[in-house]
């Protein structure tokens, strides 16, 4: 079966538009706030995912949810896979649910459902507030503040008051302050702990505590790495307000951002020059090796490999490069199998020629070059690798 043929099967099944209502419901659910948000009468988006779920499980003549706390269940406790609804079969995963059994709050497949096909506001917010970044910097001529603004989202999710004030007064970031004012909200009482709140060491992002001491990540992945350690801690009275991102801008940008700004790094401890988020974000990581040589990097941390070969396209043709790669984290590829061969066979014939590699993969290959063009790569990043 071609590439193309494969793409276009998804839309053969019934359950597709069903799983896209409702991780459109489930992320509405998450933005709202209040006990509002779960009493009768139901934000239209999350009335029309029961009303849908009802209708899909009558149809194949099974048991369906009785009431949104039991849809709710559904999506915290049944895989994805085990629903009686029509999915292709790199849906999901065999041990994949919409909703954290801990948190009840919605996974990467989740996001990744609303991201790829809803038209929802709340699964657009992220691509719209990147979209206003890039055209205010645009407006301005500044380059540069548009560099700074998706750092700061990236490496600085939770902000204290003196840091927010210390933004306010940077010049670089003029085109965006306004934006940015908007983007970080305070932290709700719910991430509190005693006089104060955790940062995970790995994320960067609040931790919730939980009622046996311990605490929960958001990010799925770092879930899946053990027990989050605890970062940065923040002392109520000693930072003042806490503000943190918007939750889609968490996991859009903050989460993907991270393997990012770690590709750049170790790219760098190579000796390489390297540009991130080039030309006004054309693609991510611009290398550039001693003999002129240009690499394109465009860095996907997506958990789900057939969304990622679905949302596959050439990289931007400027800035000028050699060669161009989209790159997953190693951790991505080892948690899944077959995760590269799922990409390649959703991808769009359009795409075909974009290859996937991991991060390991690319930092070998730099390393490889490197010591064809002069011999031999950097000792450092070759022991710490």
């Amino acid at each position: 079966m071609s590439t193309a043929a494969h793409t276009a099967d998804w839309s053969a099944h019934r359950g597709i538009p069903l799983m896209r209502t409702l991780a459109t419901a489930l992320t509405v659910l998450d933005a709202a706030t209040g006990p509002e948000a779960h009493t009768l009468p139901y934000a239209p988006e999350v009335q029309r995912a029961l009303d849908r779920t009802v209708l899909a499980c009558l149809e194949r003549g099974a048991e369906p949810p009785v009431s949104l706390p039991d849809l709710l269940a559904w999506c915290r406790e049944r895989p994805v896979a085990d629903w009686p609804v029509d999915l292709p079969s790199e849906a999901a995963g065999p041990h994949d649910v919409l909703l954290d059994p801990e948190s009840s709050r919605p996974t990467e497949l989740c996001y990744e459902w609303a991201e790829q096909f809803s038209d929802s506001a709340v699964a657009l917010y992220d691509r719209e507030i990147i979209r206003a970044a890039l055209r205010l910097c645009r407006e301005y001529g500044e380059e540069d503040a548009y560099t700074e603004f998706r750092r700061i989202l990236v490496t600085r999710p939770v902000l204290t008051s003196a840091e927010d004030f210390a933004l306010s007064m940077d010049h670089v970031l003029d085109p965006v302050k306004e934006l940015l004012g908007r983007i970080y909200r305070p932290v709700p009482d719910s991430y509190q702990r005693g006089d104060g709140y955790a940062a995970c060491g790995r994320c960067l992002t609040l931790l919730t505590p939980l009622q046996d001491g311990g605490w929960w990540c958001e990010r799925d992945r770092c879930r899946r790495r053990g027990q989050p350690p605890v970062g940065r801690r923040f002392v109520r009275e000693e930072v003042g307000e806490l503000l943190q991102l918007d939750r889609p801008l968490r996991q859009f940008v903050t989460g993907p951002g991270r393997a990012e700004v770690a590709l750049e790094e170790r790219l760098t401890g190579l000796g390489l020059t390297v540009r991130m988020w080039p030309a006004y974000d054309a693609y991510d990581v611009h290398v550039t090796f001693p003999d002129g040589h240009v690499w394109a990097v465009d860095v996907k941390d997506w958990a789900h490999p057939a969304f990622l070969g679905r949302a596959a396209r050439p990289v931007p043709q400027e800035p000028p490069y050699d060669e161009a790669f989209w790159v997953v984290p190693q951790d991505r590829v080892d948690e899944r199998l077959g995760y590269i061969a799922a990409y390649e066979r959703n991808r769009p014939a359009a795409a075909r020629h974009v290859p996937l590699l991991t991060d390991t993969d690319l930092i070998a290959r730099a390393k490889d070059r490197l010591a064809r063009t002069w011999g031999a790569a950097d000792p450092k990043e070759t022991r710490d690798a």
